[in-house]
C-alpha cells in the first residue's frame, strides 16, 4: 500500500504548497497551450480552431498529462458527443454521436490506421498506434468527412497530432503505475519517452518515441475464473527523418512499429463448461514517406504509405484457437491548394488505395484484395470578413460500387466579436469489408452457436448528416449550444437465415437490414473562477430510432455528460476532479435488449512541478468504486474498479 500513501501524500502536498516559488515552462517538449489555434482535420488545410468547419475539438498535449492515458478511449471520453461501447471480449469501442463505432476513422498525423473491426472479430486496435507521450494533441471531429476522408468517417474522424522535431534537443520521460484498491488485479505501469531535435541545423532533423505498457487481468467479483478486463501488455515505437533541403520543402520518413499482446480467462457456453485462457498477439506496422512544399504560387503534399497488421491466436485447456488473419493497405495521396482569386482557397487532390486481406476462412486462396481510387475538391470561400463557406465533394470509386459522391457544405458565420455560428450538412459513405463482401467468406461464431457468410450482394452504407451550432466567448467564460440530425440506410448486420436458435447448426447471413435515425443536442459551457478555478461541462441529448422495427438503438444512452472542476493557480500544480455521467441505455443479448441504469464516474487527479524539469502527478479513478456488473449482467464492458495511481514526467 505504499504507492496509496504517495497519492495521498502528493495531493496533499499539490493543496498546501506555497504560491510564491517561480513558475517555470511546462516540462513537456513544449510549452502549455489553454488550445491549439490551429487545426487540420477539419478541411486537410490549417484553419482557425474557432472557424473551423466543423463540430470540433482539440484535446492538447496539457490536458493529455493530467491524466494516465493507456489507449485512446481514455483521451476520448470526456469529448461531448463521445461515448465508449463494448466491443466485445471485454474491449471497449468508440461511438461518436450515436453513430456505430465503425464508423469513426482513426488517423496518425492524418494517415488512415487499420480498421481492424473489418477483419477482426471485436477488434479495438486501432485505439493504441500511438503513445500519449508522442501526441501533441487529439482533434475529433464530431460528423460525416467522407468528403475529405472517403469510407469509414462517416461518424466522425479523430486525428492525433505527434510531437516534431525542433530547432533545439528536446525530450520526456514519463513513468507511471497504479492499483486498485481491492487487490483484484487490474495493477498498471506505463513508460513512455520522446527526444526530438536537430542532426544539421536547418536541415535534418530527427523525432523518436518508444513506450511500454500493460495491465493486469481483472477477474469476475462473481467468479474469479473470469475476466472482467483482460490482461494487455504493449510496446511501441516510431522514427521520422525530416529533411528540409529549402525553406519551401520538407520531406519526412516514417516507421512506426508495436506489438499487443492480451489474454483472458473465459469459458466455454456448452452443456459442459470449460474454462480456458484466450489470447492474441497483434503486431502492426507503418511506413511513410512524404513531400510537403510551401510554394509562392500555393501549397503541396504528397504521401505514400502501407499500414500492415497481423492477429495470431492461442487458446488452452484443448480448445480450438481462431485462424491467424493479416491485414495490408497501400495508400498513395496526394492535395494542391491555392487561392486562385480573392477570397478563395481550392484544394484538389486525390487518393490511391489497395487493401489486402490473408484469412484462410475468407476465401479459398486465403487472401481477399480490393483496390480503389478516390478523387475531391474543396473551395474555402471568404464571401466577408464574418462569414466564410467550405464546399466540397469527394468521388470515390469502388471495385463493386463504381462511383460513390460524398458531398459537404458549411458555413461559418462570426456576427458579433466572440459569437460563432455554425452550420452545414454532407452524405457519406461506408463500404462493406472485403471479408463481408466475399462468396466464400465463413466462420464459426459465438462459440459455435452460429455460422456467419459473406454476402456479394451488400450494399454500401450511407448516412446523411446536418449541424447547426452557436458558441459565445467573453471574457474567460463561453457557451455553446448544437443540434445535430444523423439519417443511415442500408447498415450491415447479420441475419438468420436457416436452423434459428438451434445451438451449432444456426445460419447467418451479412444483410442490409436496417435504417437509422439519430438526433440530439449538445449543450456545454465553461467559466474561469477566482482564486485559481475553472469550472466547465457539457451535456448531450440522443434520440435514436431503428427505423426497421422502431425500437431505440443499443448501447445508446438518451443522457451524457462531463464536468470538471480545476484549480490551477500557477503553472506549476493543479487538482482536478472529473465526473462523467452515462445515462439508461438498451443492451443487445442473444438479439433482445435489455435495459440497463445510468452511472457515473468521478476522479480526482493533481499535479506539482518539483523541479524546473520535473513534475510529479497522482490520482483516483473512479472515486465511487463503480462496478457496472453489479449494476447489470448486461452491460457490454466493465468498468475497473477504484483506481489509485503515481507518476512523474521529466524533461529537457
Amino acid at each position: 500500500m505504499s504507492l496509496l500513501r504517495s497519492a495521498s501524500g502528493a495531493l496533499a502536498v499539490f493543496a498546501l504548497s506555497a504560491p510564491g516559488l517561480t513558475a517555470h515552462a511546462e516540462v513537456e517538449a513544449e510549452a502549455p497551450q489553454t488550445l491549439p489555434e490551429v487545426v487540420v482535420t477539419a478541411t486537410a488545410t490549417p484553419r482557425a480552431l474557432r472557424t473551423a468547419p466543423a463540430s470540433i475539438t482539440v484535446v492538447d498535449q496539457e490536458a493529455l498529462s493530467r491524466r494516465p492515458v493507456q489507449d485512446l478511449t481514455d483521451v476520448l471520453r470526456d469529448v461531448p458527443g463521445v461515448t465508449v461501447n463494448g466491443a466485445g471480449l471485454t474491449r471497449r469501442g468508440v461511438s461518436i454521436r450515436g453513430m456505430p463505432s465503425e464508423h469513426t476513422l482513426f488517423l496518425v498525423d492524418g494517415r488512415r490506421v487499420n480498421g481492424s473491426a473489418g477483419a477482426i472479430a471485436h477488434a479495438d486496435f486501432e485505439l493504441n498506434w500511438a503513445p500519449v507521450e508522442a501526441m501533441d494533441r487529439v482533434e475529433i471531429v464530431r460528423g460525416p468527412m467522407s468528403s475529405l476522408y472517403g469510407s469509414e468517417a462517416l461518424g466522425g474522424v479523430v486525428n492525433v497530432i505527434t510531437r516534431s522535431a525542433t530547432d533545439d534537443w528536446r525530450g520526456s520521460l514519463r513513468a507511471m503505475g497504479g492499483l486498485r484498491e481491492d487487490g483484484r488485479g487490474g495493477e498498471t505501469y506505463q513508460l513512455g519517452a520522446y527526444a526530438g531535435g536537430p542532426l544539421v541545423h536547418d536541415r535534418l532533423g530527427l523525432s523518436l518515441y518508444a513506450e511500454s505498457k500493460a495491465r493486469g487481468d481483472t477477474p469476475q467479483a462473481a467468479n474469479a475464473r473470469l475476466s472482467d478486463l483482460e490482461a494487455r501488455e504493449a510496446v511501441s515505437g516510431s522514427a521520422t527523418l525530416s529533411w528540409t533541403p529549402d525553406a519551401a520543402q520538407r520531406i519526412d520518413l516514417t516507421v512506426l512499429a508495436g506489438r499487443d499482446d492480451r489474454s483472458r480467462n473465459t469459458v466455454t457456453t456448452g452443456a459442459a463448461p470449460v474454462y480456458y485462457q484466450y489470447a492474441d498477439a497483434v503486431d502492426r506496422r507503418q511506413y511513410a514517406l512524404s513531400h510537403t512544399g510551401r510554394w509562392s504560387w500555393g501549397e503541396t503534399a504528397v504521401r505514400a504509405y502501407r499500414s500492415t497488421l497481423d492477429r495470431t491466436n492461442t487458446v488452452t485447456n484443448g480448445q480450438t484457437a481462431s485462424r491467424p488473419v493479416g491485414m495490408q493497405e497501400d495508400i498513395v495521396d496526394g492535395r494542391v491548394t491555392v487561392d486562385p482569386i480573392a477570397g478563395h482557397r481550392l484544394s484538389v487532390g486525390g487518393e490511391w488505395r489497395r487493401e489486402e486481406l490473408q484469412d484462410a476462412a475468407a476465401a479459398v486462396s486465403g487472401v481477399l484484395a480490393g483496390e480503389r481510387y478516390a478523387v475531391f475538391a474543396q473551395d474555402e470561400w471568404t464571401l466577408t470578413p464574418t462569414l466564410s463557406l467550405t464546399g466540397g465533394a469527394r468521388f470515390d470509386h469502388h471495385d463493386q460500387y463504381g462511383w460513390q459522391t460524398s458531398p459537404r457544405l458549411y458555413a461559418v458565420w462570426t456576427p458579433l466579436e466572440g459569437l460563432t455560428l455554425k452550420a452545414g450538412g454532407g452524405r457519406g459513405f461506408k463500404s462493406p469489408s472485403l471479408k463481408q463482401l466475399s462468396p466464400e467468406f465463413v466462420t464459426v461464431a459465438a462459440a459455435g452457436r452460429f455460422t456467419v457468410y459473406g454476402n456479394p450482394d451488400l450494399k454500401p452504407e450511407i448516412g446523411t448528416s446536418y449541424e447547426a451550432s452557436a458558441e459565445y466567448r467573453h471574457d474567460g467564460w463561453a457557451v455553446r449550444l448544437g443540434a445535430f440530425d444523423n439519417a443511415i440506410e442500408n447498415l450491415i448486420e447479420t441475419r438468420c437465415t436457416a436452423f434459428c436458435g438451434v445451438r451449432g447448426r444456426e445460419v447467418r447471413l451479412y444483410q442490409n437490414i436496417n435504417q437509422a435515425r439519430i438526433t440530439g443536442l449538445e449543450l456545454g459551457a465553461e467559466t474561469r473562477l477566482p482564486a485559481g478555478f475553472n469550472l466547465s461541462g457539457d451535456y448531450t441529448y440522443l434520440d435514436s430510432e431503428n427505423r426497421t422495427t422502431n425500437q431505440p438503438l443499443s448501447e445508446r444512452p438518451r443522457h451524457s455528460g462531463h464536468a470538471t472542476l480545476r484549480w490551477e493557480p500557477d503553472d506549476r500544480r493543479f487538482v482536478q476532479l472529473r465526473a462523467e455521467y452515462v445515462g439508461e441505455q438498451l443492451m443487445l443479448s442473444n438479439a433482445l435488449q435489455y435495459p440497463v441504469p445510468d452511472y457515473t464516474l468521478v476522479s480526482l487527479e493533481g499535479g506539482l512541478r518539483l523541479e524546473d524539469n520535473l513534475w510529479v502527478r497522482a490520482g483516483v479513478q473512479n472515486l465511487g468504486d463503480v462496478r457496472l456488473a453489479d449494476e447489470s449482467a448486461y452491460f457490454s464492458f466493465a468498468e475497473p474498479g477504484r483506481f489509485y495511481y503515481l507518476g512523474f514526467t521529466a524533461g529537457f
